[in-house]
């Protein structure tokens, strides 16, 4: 049974997340109605059905929202047309939108206005994207892997790179150099966050050092199963899992050591369930694994 945890350090909350469930928090105790929010405001099931518990309403359209309410934009972003329709029912807005997506929504926005063709390297559907795409439609195809790339026709305009914020960073480097083969004259931005990047790294060490890799995250966070997948990469058995009660302990039979992270939008919580559990089982050790100190910040909009 397992005698030593890997404690992956940074791990759960990134700044983006704080932003967005501060704002939430804020507003659900400042208003007296109904506070709507477009999107879960973050993905983690926890976290949701905790503001759920609050009185917060998630809607996926505007039109559920009646006229004059509050909404709050969830951290991944919103298209300019959710902006339009919002407006038009005369709703009252605070963005939470992380920093770091907005600035790949000017990017996007610019390099239309300027005559580019743009590819948004990212997963088709993922809220991220959709809001991205959102910027300009007409000129933006999403791509996913160096197959997708190889498979897009001539564009007839000058190309410009975006990336999804919480993609895998090898995998991404594949599909841009893919596109530089294609496109040798394409202007590339790497919008992979700060915040994901470093998960990824710590999870890399987890995954050479553990028997096992554990992520807490759910299954609509783009992170959080993209931990899982750089593990697995690496050879090494990986979970994904939103919490204790979906962990089966036969995981555990022949480990030794069990590496433990979570995705960018997980509260501590809900890892300490799973260390008490394996302290029980035997567990005498837990080493954090530290590959970066995040000091980022955001302020919370006006």
């Amino acid at each position: 049974m397992p005698h030593t945890i890997l404690l992956a350090e940074p791990r759960g909350f990134c700044a983006g997340v704080v932003r967005a469930i501060d704002v939430l928090n804020q507003v659900l105790d400042a208003e007296t109605g109904p506070v709507y929010a477009f999107h879960e405001i973050v993905h983690n099931k926890y976290v949701v059905d905790g503001f759920r518990e609050r009185g917060a309403i998630f809607v996926e359209s505007i039109e559920d929202v009646p006229a004059g309410s509050r909404i709050v934009f969830s951290a991944h972003g919103v298209a300019p047309g959710v902006i339009a329709a919002a407006r038009d029912r005369g709703l009252r807005v605070i963005d939470a939108t992380c920093p770091l997506v907005t600035k790949v929504h000017l990017e996007a926005k610019k390099a239309a206005k300027d005559g580019f063709e743009i590819l948004l390297v990212g997963h088709e559907g993922h809220d991220e994207v959709e809001g991205t795409k959102g910027e300009a439609p007409d000129r933006t195809r999403v791509v996913d892997s160096r197959r997708d790339v190889q498979a897009l026709g001539e564009p007839g305009r000058p190309v410009f790179v975006v990336t999804q914020t919480t993609l895998s960073v090898d995998d991404t480097a594949d599909t841009i150099a893919a596109v530089r083969e294609r496109f040798p004259d394409a202007q590339i931005r790497n919008d992979i966050c700060y915040a994901t990047t470093n998960r990824q790294a710590a999870v890399k060490v987890l995954a050479e050092r553990a028997g096992l890799v554990i992520v807490v995250g759910s299954a609509n966070s783009s992170n959080s199963v993209r931990l899982c997948e750089v593990a697995r990469a690496m050879g090494t058995p990986a979970y994904r899992v939103d919490g204790i009660a979906e962990i089966d302990p036969g995981w555990y039979d022949g480990v030794e050591v069990v590496g433990l992270t979570a995705g960018a939008s997980v509260p501590d919580d809900l890892l300490q369930p799973i260390i008490d559990d394996l302290r029980a089982r035997g567990v005498t050790r837990i080493e954090p694994v530290v590959v970066a100190e995040e000091t980022v910040e955001f302020r919370l909009p006006e």
